[in-house]
């Protein structure tokens, strides 16, 4: 699963980084907003952010998360205790707070429930994508048969509707951080493209792909 990590204190930075990994997981981590706010898009799973960091807060990173992403498990991190605070975090969609300092087993603990309760909701969230379902073929019916992997890229898709979308950002999201050859993404595609109305997944020649509604 792969993890991006806001927090500018560098060794904490690098506490949690080192843990994280050794846990298996694949943590992207960032010392300023600005370089974690333009990374956002780039096939995450979960989000460790810190609230007062250089150039961008990690408020202002949640709110784009949220234009993208109804339901990627967030965290917040902050030595806060003012409740406006800690409130317009949970306004702007955070999944949990977490005051400094803490112990990075509670960290690891909270990432284990939330993105197991994301599991449990990845796929076709009806109240974000189903608004959208006359373009796609007796969705209902397919989704009993849709592969993980299949289900992952319509959310993706789905998310990210008019973007280009490349084959990077498809291996992180739908292998979730590990390898996967072009060959296996294209064949992918190719299954997907049959329970569509229409061609609506473009090719961008040795880039990606584009979900094209409009």
């Amino acid at each position: 699963m792969k993890i991006l990590l806001l927090e500018d204190n560098k060794k904490l930075n690098e506490a949690i980084t080192k843990r994280l990994n050794l846990k298996g997981y694949n943590v992207l981590s960032f010392l300023d907003g600005k370089d974690a706010y333009e990374m956002v898009t780039e096939g995450f799973s979960c989000f460790i952010l810190d609230i007062n960091v250089p150039n961008i807060d990690g408020i202002k990173i949640l709110k784009k998360i949220r234009e993208y992403y109804n339901s990627l498990p967030v965290i917040i991190i902050s030595a806060s205790v003012e409740l406006d605070v800690i409130k317009q975090a949970y306004d702007f969609g955070c999944n949990d707070f977490l005051k400094k300092p803490f112990f990075i087993d509670e960290l690891e603990i909270k990432i284990e429930k939330l993105c197991n309760i994301q599991n449990d909701k990845i796929y076709f969230d009806e109240n974000s994508y189903f608004d959208f379902k006359s373009s796609l073929v007796s969705i209902n019916d397919e989704e009993s048969r849709l592969t993980k992997k299949e289900k992952l890229l319509l959310n993706l898709f789905l998310t990210k509707k008019n973007q280009l979308i490349s084959y990077e950002s498809i291996e992180n999201y739908v292998w979730e951080g590990n390898f996967a050859s072009l060959e296996s993404i294209r064949s992918l595609i190719r299954r997907v493209r049959k329970i569509l109305n229409k061609d609506y997944i473009q090719t961008v020649v040795d880039t990606g792909y584009i979900f094209k509604t409009d």
